[in-house]
């Protein structure tokens, strides 16, 4: 039997930085999956873990900055899974990598990633994605040692291992992103990537030549100790998730830890950085 799912369809003005927020908020209230679109976000909670006060702890929603209204519906993880397919975009990226689902058409780029992404996130979410695909076509990553954090589909660890990666780990604390990454590491034929559903503090004394993390940007500032405390020396942090004015909010807390920036790639008002040590 499907699990049942009430979504919620929230209006955010203006849209950024608020739907950021919001999803953050929201991610730690229970929600377990959210879909970005030009009016704000939709997001997804299990039946069983829903009750009437789920909102009641979400501040931004209270806040005098933005307007946000939204409505809720009872849905089954099959429409979900309907409205990814109705949804979900391929997206080329430099003419040399193609991201996209079983029933896209493949046009036969040097690299072809193919995602079914379900509940995950990771696909919808293009700006930093696609931001993330071009630091790793720039960067050496052949024999080195991965980690991709917040890994969502599995699509940055994916691309690692097609880029030479010796091995990746791979980690989202979210099971349908666990389940989902190891479903499309095994779509596509991937043998180096080991997938794990937690947090930061699976790390221990693990040590890593590359570490991705597209995540919030709250969820960065809080591991980025972690994080270069796990990478090797002349190491390369890539970092996403966040927008081009909090780069100096993310530089400060970089420079304590010995990182600094080497490279930054924008769009549409999302950033993303390549660290060095």
């Amino acid at each position: 039997m499907d699990n049942i799912y009430i979504q919620y369809n929230f209006i955010v003005e203006p849209k950024e930085p608020a739907t950021e927020i919001l999803i953050a908020e929201l991610g730690s209230a229970g929600f377990e999956s959210f879909v970005e679109n030009e009016n704000g976000v939709t997001a997804y909670i299990q039946k069983q873990d829903w009750n009437n006060e789920v909102l009641n702890n979400i501040f931004i929603l209270s806040s005098k900055e933005f307007k946000i209204t939204y409505e809720q519906t009872e849905v089954a993880q099959t429409n979900w899974n309907e409205e990814w397919e109705k949804n979900f975009n391929p997206i080329e990226v430099n003419d040399l990598v193609s991201v996209r689902a079983p029933f896209h058409e493949n046009p036969n780029l040097k690299y072809d990633i193919v995602i079914e992404p379900k509940m995950s996130f990771g696909t919808g979410h293009h700006e930093t994605t696609y931001m993330m695909v071009q630091h790793l076509l720039e960067i050496d990553v052949n024999e080195k040692e991965v980690l991709d954090m917040g890994c969502g589909t599995g699509i940055l660890a994916i691309f690692a291992e097609m880029r030479g990666a010796k091995f990746t780990d791979a980690i989202d604390i979210d099971n349908w992103c666990y389940l989902n990454s190891l479903e499309n590491v095994e779509r596509n034929k991937c043998k180096n990537i080991s997938v794990y559903e937690g947090d930061a503090s699976l790390l221990g004394k693990k040590k890593y030549d590359v570490i991705i993390a597209n995540i919030n940007r709250n969820i960065l500032l809080t591991d980025i100790e972690k994080y270069t405390s796990c990478l090797n020396e002349k190491g390369i942090v890539l970092l996403s998730g966040f927008y081009k004015e909090d780069i100096p909010l993310i530089k400060e807390e970089i420079s304590k830890y010995n990182l600094s920036i080497d490279k930054i790639i924008e769009r549409n008002n999302w950033t993303a950085l390549k660290c060095v040590k």
